[in-house]
């Protein structure tokens, strides 16, 4: 087996993530690994948001002021989770979307190569011993969230990439049973 598909096969997304997080020089090729996504047309869809050391506060000052303004009963201990969540990795990586009209290109396949560019940089982070986990959830996947980022209206966030270091034991990738998931025609 070559060396990419092994890579392919062991990334795992790793629950802590700790210092130190990739280099600019790293990063410069992760995002080019990313910008080797699908890209129908080539309309490039995706962008990304580095964050990290005092970007990290803005991000959760972004967080809870979203929160304050858009949850109904808000829970103080929620609002001190989401207040937190940013600190859970030294860098995070915002995937964004910027849809473009076009007549054969609908706005999902154009989310769908964000995405695409997303697991990009989880394989590549992977092959550079770093790890990453891909977060959504409150904050992605509405049209208000991109007000407190600094986004324009209709750029979408298709998700968090929170990166670092791994430490401590690898969660055990499960084993599965193609037979469940492929199904085959042939010519028989």
């Amino acid at each position: 087996m070559n060396d990419a598909l092994r890579n392919i096969l062991d990334r795992n997304s790793h629950r802590n993530l700790i210092e130190p997080a990739p280099s600019p020089e790293e990063m410069n090729l992760v995002f080019k690994a990313a910008l080797r996504a699908p890209d129908h047309a080539w309309l490039r869809p995706s962008s990304f948001i580095e964050v990290q050391g005092d970007g990290l506060k803005k991000l959760s000052s972004a967080f809870v002021s979203y929160a304050k303004e858009n949850i109904k009963d808000l829970e103080i201990d929620q609002l001190k989770k989401y207040q937190q969540s940013p600190f859970r990795a030294p860098m995070i990586v915002v995937l964004v979307c910027t849809p473009k009209k076009h007549p054969k290109v609908p706005e999902v396949e154009q989310i769908m190569s964000t995405a695409t560019a997303g697991q990009n940089i989880l394989l590549a982070l992977n092959s550079m011993g770093y790890g990453g986990i891909w977060r959504t959830g409150t904050f992605s996947l509405n049209n208000k969230i991109g007000k407190y980022l600094g986004l324009e209206e209709g750029q979408k966030v298709v998700g968090y990439l929170y990166i670092g270091t791994p430490e401590g034991k690898a969660k055990k990738i499960p084993e599965v049973d193609l037979q469940n998931f492929v199904t085959k025609w042939d010519s028989k």
